[in-house]
């Protein structure tokens, strides 16, 4: 492999040299050399009938040697995938080896391919090339080409992945006759682009790929590919201009002679559905709109059911679910501009960022009678908590950055949205077999170029359950005493008025003959009645399942991304059959119940077949489908 820098005359002598046209069973050796012998000589031994077909011991047949280079077993055949020019050269070199020269190869070829071999500089011995029509320098280290190096009578020119920044280096002196040009994954950015792809440097130009670049001016682009008289075949999909809305029925409108654009072959309806949309170019807006759905999640372990029920100090614990993906932050005011669920930016937790800086005193308060305040769970971690567990505390506030730190939770780096991203969520919803989100959001963007880099990137899904434990409020020492003194006095003076009043009522209802009664429900509730008010920890988010979205297919012309992101098993035939008894338990229909309490004992694991984790997830890319469409969502 030629090294970083190399020129186009070194990697094409290499690739010469690795051919091997000059040694066995090519060229003229111990193996074939009696046909080569001097003129004279040849002239005497033709005096001997047919002696020469018969060969001198230790030669070869011509044939023996095309057999041995033709055999995809043998040792000298070519590597599978030579071009037809190396096997047209190998067999030459046996039939014939004393035509090879230098002036043999600069005029025979015709088609020079020389692909991923580092190649930086087009030097001037392409020159020597004297009919080469076809030049294909892909996936090598091209930044520029001088095109005075190229010979005038090129017609295919392709230079695929290198790292060309603009077309400009190629009109000092192009190709007069060049009829396809390839400049597919490159990074040609700018508006400027466009003034070199004119009819003043490709007069007779057919085909043109300018594919996954970072061009973004699609009005300006087209207006210069107008002058183009010859263009049929037009790629410039990956490119961020690609992105918008009328893209394609503007771009089919604009150039009526145009035959395939992104390998789609246009339609005579095609042409009828976007005729007069390039009249209004300029009023088009250059935005991207993309709308993010998600639907169900199934598959989720409702992790209640393994905590203990909590006592009357707590704590008191809920979960809840929610499913988070990253994208490009959207233009500001345009988040909730077509409605739908509106999306929560999650950012992180004072409590694991700032933690120290702008956290209130009051929250340390909290925190210190919080035994899982400062506790943040690891994935495939369960949360315990109990009753039992007692009431932990945590160090008060430190000077120290180093005690801060220890207090501060670790955060699960994939709760936190990729570099130029937001973190986006949907609604909280409580444990059920089958979570419906609901969640639509529309994304509009100007800045294109960001939103290419993060479709060929992708997007994270994130399957997040939150768990928050609230605890009875603590009074103060000082409120304590307070309210205990100038209670003890209420309480007399109000208990006696209670008992009086209580007396009165009873002497009422016995006159009357009536029986004192209690609801039910009153003497259930003063057992069990929680605090209006109870202290919540911070939030403890464990991720049940994360997964990247593949979204580079908008890049190449689908409109949408659909996809059930699976994330496997969480849950467990134990887990199920708690779940199971306990719906059972719940249930008021006893044939029902009966009919649940008998599943929930008979599933064993030879029955059991798991519900695994899933999502459902799918992006849209917005593409008008008429001229009338698009007029119409430009009037609104």
């Amino acid at each position: 492999m030629q090294k970083p820098g190399g020129t186009l005359s070194a990697a094409v002598r290499e690739h010469l040299r690795r051919l091997c046209l000059r040694e066995f069973p090519c060229g003229a050796g111990s193996w074939n050399k009696s046909r080569f012998l001097p003129r004279t000589w040849r002239t005497w031994k033709e005096l001997v009938p047919r002696e020469e077909e018969a060969g001198n011991p230790g030669e070869e047949t011509v044939e023996a040697l095309l057999g041995l280079v033709r055999s995809p077993n043998s040792p000298w055949a070519l590597p599978e995938g030579s071009s037809a020019e190396d096997h047209f050269l190998k067999e030459l070199a046996i039939r014939n080896p004393l035509v090879l020269k230098d002036t043999f190869f600069y005029s025979y070829f015709r088609s020079l391919r020389v692909v991923d071999k580092q190649v930086s500089l087009v030097d001037k011995g392409l020159l020597k090339f004297l009919k080469l029509e076809e030049l294909v320098l892909s996936a090598n280290q091209i930044k520029e080409i001088d095109a005075i190096n190229l010979p005038p009578t090129l017609k295919v020119l392709e230079l695929y992945g290198n790292k060309i920044s603009s077309v400009e280096c190629l009109c000092t002196r192009p190709p007069p006759h060049l009829q396809h040009l390839g400049l597919g994954h490159n990074k040609l950015l700018g508006p400027l682009e466009s003034l070199y792809v004119t009819a003043d440097y490709w007069p007779n130009l057919v085909s043109l790929d300018l594919s996954f670049n970072d061009l973004t001016d699609l009005q300006g682009l087209i207006a210069s590919l107008r002058t183009l008289p010859h263009l049929r075949v037009l790629v410039l999909q990956g490119n961020p201009l690609a992105l918008v809305p009328y893209y394609r029925g503007f771009t089919i409108d604009s150039l009526p002679r145009l035959c395939v654009l992104d390998d789609i072959t246009v339609s005579p309806s095609e042409k009828h559905q976007f005729r007069g949309l390039s009249r209004s170019g300029d009023l088009l807006a250059r935005e991207a709109q993309l709308v993010v759905t998600i639907g169900n999640v199934k598959g989720i372990l409702d992790t209640s059911i393994l905590d203990p029920e909590p006592g009357p100090q707590g704590p008191f614990i809920s979960y809840s679910y929610y499913v988070t993906y990253d994208f490009v932050e959207d233009e500001e005011g345009e988040r909730s501009a077509h409605g739908g669920v509106l999306a929560e930016i999650v950012k992180p937790s004072p409590s694991t960022e700032q933690l120290g800086e702008d956290i209130p005193e009051e929250l340390f308060g909290e925190a210190e009678d919080s035994p899982e305040s400062g506790l943040s769970s690891q994935s495939g971690e369960l949360e315990e908590s109990g009753a039992s567990e007692g009431s932990g505390h945590l160090p008060r506030v430190t000077d120290s950055a180093e005690e801060l730190a220890k207090l501060r939770p670790r955060i699960d780096p994939r709760l936190c949205p990729s570099p130029g991203t937001v973190l986006f969520s949907t609604v909280r919803k409580p444990w059920t077999d089958v979570i419906p989100c609901h969640y639509e959001m529309h994304h509009t963007l100007r800045d294109l170029v960001p939103l290419k880099a993060f479709l060929l990137a992708g997007t994270t899904v994130t399957i997040v359950e939150e768990k928050i434990l609230s605890w009875p409020p603590v009074p103060s020492p000082v409120d304590a005493v307070l309210s205990s003194k100038s209670g003890k006095g209420e309480k007399d003076k109000k208990g006696q008025k209670d008992k009086d009043k209580k007396g009165k009522d009873q002497k009422d209802k016995a006159g009357k003959g009536e029986k004192e009664t209690v609801p039910k429900e009153q003497k259930a509730s003063k057992k069990k009645e929680l605090p209006k008010e109870l202290r919540q920890d911070p939030p403890i988010l464990r991720v049940l399942g994360s997964g990247l979205v593949a979204l580079e297919p908008l890049l190449v012309g689908e409109p949408l991304v659909s996809e059930v992101c699976n994330f496997g098993v969480v849950r467990t035939l134990e887990t199920d059959n708690l779940i199971a008894l306990r719906d059972a338990k719940k249930n008021k229909n006893k044939k029902a119940k009966k009919e649940k309490n008998k599943s929930a004992v008979h599933m064993d694991d030879g029955d059991y077949q798991p519900q695994p984790l899933t999502v459902e997830v799918q992006v849209q890319l917005n593409q008008y489908r008429s001229a009338e469409e698009a007029l119409r969502e430009m009037s609104l």
